[in-house]
């Protein structure tokens, strides 16, 4: 494999390929802030490594000097950036005394220079495109605003959108969160059941809602579903509609709606008679909640995490400032829903004074450039391989987010983008949503420009970052660059012991605080279940208090030679055959790196009933359309896995199926497959986008 040490002629271990350094690295913001902490400090840091490891071992000093650096707009200042340094559960307070709002941050962002006439955002569909200055997102915002204090929004009550990826969206957010609300939102292409399984609980006040959803060159409709849901969340007293397709009439009176208020989005935002002259802010303790995101909810209701002002805001400027050389004059995409952490990590962009780039729609479809200047049902995009390339170049974009899965495709349908395109402001690519195989990154550097292509890692959970860019540090084949400052990540094997330095694969653990864990799970059994999903498995070695440390989830290898960290699936999901653990993205790196043309994508679990002596490993394969499943293509990834990485590792079992279960957010549903399999009754939640198809896995299980 790419990303394993491998021994030199010495006998000493070496990296894997290195595909790309900064030209430029004493440029870089990441730079400048390691010589102001040597100044300030005393000290001589001469790499990331080193800044890194001081990081971690200096909690409150490194977090006031990102404070400093990043800029944090205040009403009045902290007097201790946190409580307790040893202590994770409960989670320690950050920055107590400060008194600030979320809203005003990205509104107006401290340390940076903002004309009102530049663009702040840019949303663009499969058919239109939309610019809005920074004055007129500001004045939208209070427009917004002014409705919410209409129909009594109050702060702390929630609001919830049920919207896609566009400036009504981002609006409507910075309005709830500008008046102390908090923001929740799932996307409208989410059936009934999956949204109510999770709004329910938090018992939203208001609720924002797309009239129809426009993908693939289809419009498709929203208030049907809109109607089953209101009706479903008594504590719903106003729903807003927003004309997300301009060319889909919206009936209000076909709703029937009884439990709450109905208004269009026009008529809303003309409800105050006297609107405020000037955009309010309330001024709130930092770690007052600003979002709720829920966990996957595979095997059971999604949690409801609970994420705060400050841990939100200050994590993400470090990530985009420091890790990603993100500043004013850059231009901020990732491809993602409203639902996903990644829309929240890209909206935070405005408090860097970037232009953000919001898409709704298909990443294969493009403007099709014959069409009429208004868009209509009958002017649709194209389909075009090149479309997100093509919106690079056009808008463009320098900072290109998107799935390891998008890349993967680009690759197995051996695109080049460069070959038509020019792509020179393109500055860095990132992926993320599972891990991005060795193959993939030697195809990005071979189709697109020499960028900073960032794999990262982290998620929900932390509506962040763990495993980060760095523009101070090679990327490597296969290899996360490195951890995210002030991130204290390690490696553990099943017993708590450290495995970090020795290569070894083991559980991705935090063992200090961080500001952006959430501040709790929401409801009356919310304490519990914050402790049980994170801290129940792992205490810090040596404590006699015994403190619980972060226990992510996920499966690990750290590079000792590079720093670098190597993903390998969910813990949960760990392969462990003959005793031997490892993740499931081995096994499909192998896969897609050698059998990419037949094999369209695959799933790996581990199977162990009572009856068993030991786990086989069972490989699903989705065949690519027309490549025929053949004992021929078993035998051979069977030898490849064995060549590739070991005995251990090979399947006992490859078997096509016609479907792999993936979570609403895209990732494959590893863990509800694996208790399929291994004879237990599994109640799949509706995060499963297409959970009809594990009922084929059941059949499966029973003829196996």
């Amino acid at each position: 494999m790419a990303t394993m040490l491998e021994n030199g002629a010495n006998g000493t271990k070496t990296a894997p390929r290195k595909l790309w350094t900064h030209p430029r690295p004493q440029t870089t913001k990441l730079y400048d802030f390691l010589q102001r902490i040597n100044k300030k400090h005393g000290l001589d840091l001469q790499s990331y490594k080193e800044l890194h490891i001081w990081s971690v071992e200096n909690i409150a000093e490194f977090w006031a000097a990102v404070w400093d650096y990043v800029g944090i707009r205040v009403s009045q200042p902290y007097h201790e950036v946190v409580e307790d340094t040893t202590r994770m559960f409960p989670r320690p307070a950050w920055f107590r005394g400060a008194k600030l709002n979320f809203a005003e941050n990205l509104l107006f962002p401290a340390g940076v220079e903002i004309d009102p006439n530049g663009v702040a955002v840019i949303a663009a569909t499969e058919t239109t495109r939309e610019k809005v200055i920074w004055k007129e997102l500001r004045d939208r915002v209070k427009a917004c605003q002014a409705g919410m204090l209409a129909v009594g929004l109050k702060e702390g009550d929630r609001v919830a959108g049920y919207v896609a990826n566009h400036t009504n969206a981002l609006v409507a957010m910075l309005a709830a969160t500008s008046l102390g609300a908090i923001w929740t939102a799932v996307s409208p292409d989410t059936g009934v059941h999956a949204v109510v399984e999770r709004l329910r609980q938090i018992e939203p006040v208001l609720l924002f809602s797309d009239n129809a959803s426009y993908y693939n060159g289809k419009s498709h409709p929203v208030l049907p579903k809109l109607s089953e849901i209101v009706e479903s969340l008594p504590s719903l007293r106003s729903v807003v509609v927003l004309p997300a397709v301009p060319w889909v009439e919206v009936d209000l009176s076909s709703l029937n709606l009884t439990a709450a208020k109905t208004y269009e989005y026009t008529s809303f935002v003309s409800l105050n008679s006297s609107p405020p002259s000037e955009l309010a802010f309330a001024q709130l303790p930092p770690d007052h909640p600003v979002y709720i995101l829920y966990s996957s909810g595979t095997t059971g209701a999604p949690k409801c995490i609970v994420h705060g002002a400050i841990g939100t805001l200050i994590q993400h400027k470090k990530e985009h400032i420091l890790h990603c050389s993100i500043e004013s004059a850059s231009r901020l995409f990732y491809f993602t829903t409203c639902t996903w952490m990644m829309w929240h990590w890209l909206v935070s962009g405005l408090a860097s004074g970037a232009t953000l780039v919001l898409y709704d729609g298909s990443p294969f479809r493009y403007v099709d450039s014959s069409s009429s200047e208004t868009p209509n049902e009958a002017t649709p995009s194209v389909a075009d391989d090149l479309a997100m390339p093509r919106l690079v170049e056009e808008l463009g974009i320098t900072h290109f987010g998107t799935s390891a899965k998008y890349l993967s495709v680009l690759e197995q349908k051996g695109l080049s983008p460069l070959s038509t395109l020019s792509l020179s402001t393109l500055t860095a690519i990132y992926s993320t949503g599972s891990p991005l195989a060795p193959s993939t990154f030697s195809y990005v550097y071979s189709a697109f420009p020499p960028i900073n292509l960032g794999s990262i890692t982290g998620g929900t959970d932390i509506i962040s970052l763990f495993g980060a860019p760095s523009p101070l540090s090679p990327v490597y084949a296969g290899e996360i660059q490195q951890a995210g400052l002030g991130m204290a990540i390690r490696a553990w094997d099943w017993q708590g012991h450290n495995v970090t330095d020795s290569g070894e694969a083991g559980d991705l653990v935090c063992v200090k605080p961080f500001p952006c864990q959430p501040v709790s799970f929401w409801g009356p059994t919310g304490e519990q279940k914050y402790r049980s999903s994170y801290f129940d498995k792992f205490c810090a070695p040596g404590s006699n208090s015994q403190q619980p440390v972060w226990h992510h989830g996920d499966f690990v290898r750290f590079n000792p030679v590079t720093g670098g960290l190597v993903m390998l699936g969910r813990s949960d999901g760990i392969l462990k055959p003959a005793g031997v653990r490892f993740g499931s993205a081995e096994i499909y790196n192998v896969v897609l790196a050698h059998f990419a043309t037949e094999v369209a994508d695959a799933l790996c679990v581990g199977r162990r009933r009572e009856q068993d002596l030991d786990e086989t490993v069972v490989l699903f394969l989705k065949m690519t359309d027309g490549k025929p499943f053949t004992q021929e293509l078993v035998d051979n990834i069977k030898a490849t896995v064995r060549k590739e990485l070991s005995a251990r590792h090979v399947p006992g079992i490859v078997e096509e199926c016609f479907e792999i279960p993936v979570t609403t957010n895209g990732k494959k549903v590893e863990g509800a497959v694996k208790q399929i399999l291994c004879g237990l009754n599994v109640k799949t939640s509706a995060s499963v986008a297409n959970a009809e198809c594990l009922e084929w896995y059941r059949e499966w299980a029973k003829r196996h």
